[in-house]
């Protein structure tokens, strides 16, 4: 037989107070008339002060998770879209230098990736090495080495990576460019930032970032300080391995699109998380209703009813045994 439902032995009785004091402040932050021997609080608690606190913190989390969702999605568009321009520029048939970037200062962001086409004599005295460049974890430099074509003007074109050396911090060895007159098919890129607080060693061919600004500073011949190019082919070879170029650009476009899912999942949680509580409260507010007092013998009944998992009963025997 069931045992009729006990507030006081179901919450315990400081819990029965808090609820005897939480009904008699909903009470006083209703201002509609109601019967004194009324016996229940039905959901006038949500109307008072401290539950529209909830509904006001519930909305600014939902909204934080929105903007960082909306964060999420305008960097999978941005992988997305990168991932396009790679398609397109990668394997591009190589357009003229002179075509693609029509002046010193020209770039345009969807030129990042294509190939372009470019004639002129390796400058290797003014030859740059990048310093804290790593390939596959190991240390190196990237080689900085400028083109200067016919108009007398330098391209800055990246050959490609080398790593430290094994006595000192600059490569054992560069493997020299091709002689005479070369045609480079170059992969343009966008000059880079400047590094904050970092500075370029002194008195040294080194930079810290293929920042074209600083590097036109190092070189005599006047360069293009809009792009410079990492090479992909030349014509002629070189008489040695040149340094270790690029791989394609990975296309994946990242977990930036379930991010987006489960930020909007978790401000929905928020307002189901509200939901619950609330549902709480009001059995709580309203446990000498006799509706709902029956509700709560359904469910412990429904409860009751279910078969114990394998932690409930060895919880049981533990208890059993103390």
């Amino acid at each position: 037989m069931t045992e009729p439902f006990d507030p006081h032995s179901r919450y315990g009785r400081k819990h029965a107070a808090r609820l005897q004091q939480a009904t008699a402040q909903v009470r006083r932050d209703d201002e509609s008339p109601r019967d004194p021997d009324e016996p229940f609080v039905g959901w006038r608690f949500v109307r008072s002060r401290r539950w529209l606190g909830y509904f006001a913190i519930a909305v600014a989390f939902a909204i934080v998770c929105a903007l960082f969702g909306m964060w999420q999605w305008d960097r999978r568009n941005e992988a997305v879209r990168q991932n396009e321009q790679v398609a397109q520029n990668y394997d591009h048939t190589p357009v003229p230098l002179d075509q693609a970037l029509p002046k010193a200062s020209s770039w345009q962001d969807e030129q990042e990736w294509l190939r372009v086409a470019v004639t002129g004599r390796y400058d290797t005295d003014a030859q740059l090495l990048v310093r804290n460049r790593v390939h596959n974890g190991q240390p190196g430099f990237e080689v900085l080495t400028p083109l200067v074509t016919a108009e007398g003007r330098a391209f800055i074109v990246d050959r490609g990576w080398v790593p430290t050396g094994n006595a000192q911090d600059a490569p054992d060895h560069v493997p020299a460019p091709p002689s005479g007159e070369v045609t480079a098919i170059v992969r343009l890129q966008e000059s880079e930032p400047r590094i904050p607080g970092r500075t370029d060693p002194a008195h040294t061919d080194q930079v810290q970032s293929v920042t074209l600004g600083d590097v036109a500073k190092k070189v005599d011949t006047p360069i293009w300080t809009g792009a410079y190019g990492q090479l992909a082919s030349e014509s002629p070879a070189p008489s040695e391995a040149r340094p270790l170029g690029w791989e394609r650009p990975n296309a994946d476009t990242g977990l930036h699109l379930s991010y987006f899912i489960q930020w909007f999942l978790f401000a929905a949680g928020g307002f189901g998380f509200l939901a619950y509580v609330m549902v709480q409260e009001y059995r709580n507010l309203n446990q000498d209703d006799p509706e709902e007092r029956e509700r709560a013998l359904e469910r412990q009944r429904r409860k009751d009813a279910k078969p114990k998992t394998d932690a409930e009963i060895e919880d049981e025997l533990l208890a059993s045994r103390r």
